[in-house]
């Protein structure tokens, strides 16, 4: 098996992480191919006699890999999503961070994990994505959380006309808007207000970022709809972000629109872990302060 390997360079553990998986892989006789931003962090371990030959750097790890291990948190596992693309290369994330709600295992769990992927006992999911285009613009930002379209750095407020497909739906002034896909619900959607959506629902959210309105609420739309957000001309400057990664200036009026991707990203996880237990585990869904000790 072929292991691609990506990881956030900022992370002091990082290097003995990536070690780990060396040692876990001579054991299941892995391949792995390095991101070339990794060579810096990993140059000594990786030019050992020990590792030499089940390494290899490479720049286009979709063409390589059966599978990405992503160490790091949450913006690890985006930006690993992004990079696989259309190639529908499935992606384990592996926590080195402090939430890390995407992220499917610890590193103390790595090991184990990785059986189960040698011997398939492991689940994929499909994970919806959203494309966003300014205006005219060929050119499209891809997301697996969420589009924001907001102020750029003035301290106005934002004005804002969203239509449905062809359908009116409302105008508002404010903070921002988000267009949030189920995966991206925990995320800044959440924060903003908006309800916790389970991955396999068909629907995106699309959540006013501090309307200056009491009717401006969040709505739920069935995630085969077209959202056209319109960005008023009283409004100087503004952008649009993809996961809080990509991001683009533009002037208005324009007009942003959003929809579903053609193609997916799939996650690895674990069979005996389900998406209400992460929920309870890392946002303590549920969890009474009265009965904490």
């Amino acid at each position: 098996m072929n292991i691609g390997v990506v990881g956030n360079i900022t992370k002091p553990s990082l290097p003995k992480a990536i070690e780990h998986l060396f040692k876990i892989g001579k054991r299941y006789k892995l391949n792995f191919f390095l991101h070339p931003e990794l060579q810096s962090v990993l140059k000594k371990k990786i030019t050992t006699h020990n590792h030499a030959k089940q390494c290899h750097i490479s720049s286009d790890l979709s063409s390589e890999c059966d599978i990405i291990v992503a160490f790091g948190g949450d913006g690890t596992i985006l930006s690993a999503a992004r990079m696989v693309g259309k190639t529908q290369i499935p992606i384990l994330g592996v926590n080195l961070g402090k939430l890390g709600f995407l992220a499917e295992v610890s590193l103390d769990e790595l090991e184990a994990f990785i059986n189960d992927v040698v011997k398939k006992r492991h689940l994929i999911e499909e994970r919806t994505l959203i494309v966003a285009a300014v205006g005219n613009e060929k050119k499209e930002m891809v997301a697996l959380n969420e589009v924001v379209i907001d102020k750029s750095s003035s301290s106005r407020v934002i004005h804002l006309t969203v239509h449905v497909d062809s359908e009116y739906l409302v105008s508002f002034q404010g903070d921002g808007i988000i267009v949030s896909t189920p995966t991206g619900s925990t995320g800044y959607a959440l924060a903003a207000g908006g309800p916790i959506v389970t991955p396999s629902s068909k629907v995106f959210v699309i959540q006013p970022i501090s309307p200056h309105s009491l009717s401006a609420r969040t709505v739920i739309v069935p995630d085969v709809s077209t959202i056209h957000v319109d960005v008023e001309r009283l409004t100087e400057h503004a952008r649009v972000t993809a996961d809080g990664q990509d991001e683009q200036l533009f002037v208005p009026p324009t007009r942003v629109t959003i929809r579903k991707a053609d193609h997916t990203v799939r996650l690895i996880k674990r069979k005996d872990r389900s998406y209400y237990d992460v929920l309870r585990a890392k946002l303590l869904w549920g969890r009474d302060i009265r009965l904490r000790k």
